[in-house]
């Protein structure tokens, strides 16, 4: 017997359609407001006031139509994937991600977008829940997490970290190419799903330069600086296995750096290009 699996409630709404009713569960994990509705009647389909595409409901003696983690019946879910490639990038902290992601928004404006992580930390100053977040408790993520909701997930450092399967879905129905920052465990779990995004590796010259860029921002404790030096050398020693990245960059010039990330997404970046212009 198929089992359907367990939503995080955040709303739960009587719904009287055109030709059915439905009783409807709202996911905490989708900011398109994705639900999950069971049909009180024996129609096949409603269209939600809250959500643009068609929630497909549950069909009486055929488990395949429930509706799965994000809201949408299996077959939905594919469509809604469809889209530019996504860009996996993973590396230490302290490797030059974030400036290279901000020199590639800002020469494609219009054209990359981020994935918004979910974690259970609480938000730092200056941080806003939905733009730099979403900040859920340990209990709504760990359920979320079995109900199949997220595409990867980690700890660190007693915090729960992870990207859900309609962050990355609301970024390309815009037809934006979705950037996931995600370490060397988020990039094995997303090797797991047919997301089939192009996964970047930024890597420091050394250790010594990376503990150097850390200790000068001045932003970390010397325990929490050696837990990143730790989880670093383990980045870099998992990045050297085969067929885990399409491309490793080494990040010792900016600039050589930067031409070779536009090199790798060149087919990907042109694609939506084009597509703006019709």
């Amino acid at each position: 017997m198929h089992v359907a699996p367990k939503l995080v409630p955040i709303a739960i709404k009587y719904v009287r359609g055109r030709s059915a009713s439905w009783l409807c569960r709202q996911s905490a994990f989708s900011s398109t407001a994705s639900i999950l509705c069971i049909k009180l009647t024996n129609v096949s389909y409603h269209e939600s006031d809250i959500h643009t595409s068609y929630i497909v409901s549950h069909v009486e003696g055929s488990s395949k139509d429930f509706l799965v983690g994000n809201g949408m019946r299996d077959d939905t879910k594919e469509k809604a994937m469809a889209g530019p490639r996504p860009v996996v990038l993973s590396g230490p902290s302290g490797a030059g991600k974030s400036t290279l992601l901000k020199m590639l928004m800002k020469e494609y404006e219009g054209v990359f977008g981020f994935s918004v992580s979910h974690t259970t930390r609480d938000p730092r100053h200056g941080e806003e829940n939905g733009k730099d977040y979403h900040y859920v408790t340990r209990e709504q993520m760990t359920e979320g997490i079995a109900s199949g909701e997220f595409i990867e997930n980690a700890e660190f450092s007693g915090n729960m970290y992870g990207t859900s399967k309609a962050s990355v879905q609301d970024v390309q129905a815009k037809n934006l190419i979705c950037i996931l920052d995600v370490d060397i465990q988020g990039v094995k779990n997303i090797k797991k799903t047919d997301l089939n995004p192009i996964y970047v590796s930024i890597q420091p010259p050394s250790m010594e330069i990376l503990e150097k860029r850390l200790r000068d921002r001045q932003t970390e404790t010397e325990e929490s600086l050696q837990k990143r030096l730790e989880t670093a050398r383990l980045d870099i020693e998992l990045s050297k296995e085969p067929g885990i990245f399409d491309l490793v960059i080494i990040n010792d010039n900016l600039e050589e750096a930067y031409g070779k990330l536009k090199d790798v997404l060149v087919d990907e970046i042109a694609k939506v290009q084009e597509a703006n212009k019709s």
